[in-house]
């Protein structure tokens, strides 16, 4: 493959200037919010049925207004916002300005962001997926980055060089909620494991040694049941969609994820989002479910 220039690198332009990126690594500050606000993620996903739930026309003014309301309602009092990056995009150049400024805003507020993004690719296209989001003089820093591994784990490795160099962490799809998932992530190998579970397997080796957590977690789907066969102790973190409106319980939690529950990162999108655009009405259900959360975790 021959070589490429590494992408420019833009200062980000929000209200606070350019973005530093603390050189704490992102598992560390992970835990630390996770034991201060609770563990919970809550998304910002602004759909086109959501938008008119909340009597927004589906436009840039209405994302604008459903995103902001978002990061004023929650941004100063959750772990973790995770903008899927989908619903911004479609709307162009205008759309991510809105997610540029919705990513800074949310920082602003102490909120981490996990961008929604699901990049996989291979050599410099992958750099560049990286030095998108994860590069600190980016427009759309982001804590961290979703990622898909099914070009090969290997694929990821401008992404996890990129994210160790900036504090910044990575979430790679190992177990997902979906159906279809399960042709790929079950399949077996030569070896006897799982793919997914040989993702964990790499998430544990990028995570040994790290206290206390490590910054590179998978994404593990809350609606999977039985997860005994796998070994979900990577010393990382597992962002858990499926809480809420696809079906599973914050007490449920225990069960599914054992030893590793909490290192576990739910989230809840569509179960907060219904109850905007009042923003104490945001706020009250995201404080519900985090509370539930906490019980839940306290009681393993």
């Amino acid at each position: 493959m021959s070589a490429h220039p590494s992408p420019a690198r833009h200062p980000a332009s929000g209200p606070s200037g350019p973005q530093d990126v603390s050189a704490e690594p992102f598992g560390a500050r992970l835990r630390r919010a996770m034991d201060e606000r609770g563990p919970l993620c809550v998304g910002i996903d602004p759909h086109a049925s959501l938008l008119a739930e909340w009597g927004l026309n589906d436009d840039v003014a209405g994302l604008e207004r459903f995103s902001r309301t978002v990061v004023e309602a929650v941004a100063d009092r959750v772990a973790v916002l995770k903008p899927q990056s989908a619903f911004f995009e479609r709307f162009g150049s205008r759309g991510i300005a809105v997610l540029e400024t919705s990513v800074q805003e949310a920082r602003a507020a102490g909120a981490l962001v996990v961008m929604d993004a699901k990049r996989g690719d291979i050599g410099s296209t992958m750099a560049g997926y990286a030095e998108a989001f994860l590069h600190p003089d980016a427009p759309l820093f982001s804590d961290a980055l979703t990622v898909s591994p099914y070009l090969g784990y290997g694929s990821l490795s401008p992404a996890i060089a990129l994210a160790r160099e900036s504090g910044a962490g990575v979430f790679v799809l190992a177990l997902t909620s979906n159906p279809e998932g399960a042709e790929v992530q079950h399949a077996v190998r030569a070896d006897g494991r799982t793919v997914g579970a040989t993702m964990l397997a790499h998430l544990a080796a990028e995570n040994a040694g790290q206290s206390p957590l490590g910054s590179f977690g998978a994404v593990v789907g809350a609606t999977l049941g039985d997860l005994s066969a796998y070994d979900l102790d990577i010393n990382g973190p597992l962002l858990a969609p499926g809480i809420g409106a696809q079906g599973a319980t914050p007490a449920e939690l225990p069960a599914l994820f054992g030893a590793a529950v909490r290192n576990v990162v739910p989230h809840i999108s569509r179960s907060v989002l219904r109850h905007g655009p009042e923003v104490g009405a945001l706020r009250a259900a995201a404080e519900r479910f985090a509370d539930a959360i906490r019980a839940g975790v306290a009681g393993a």
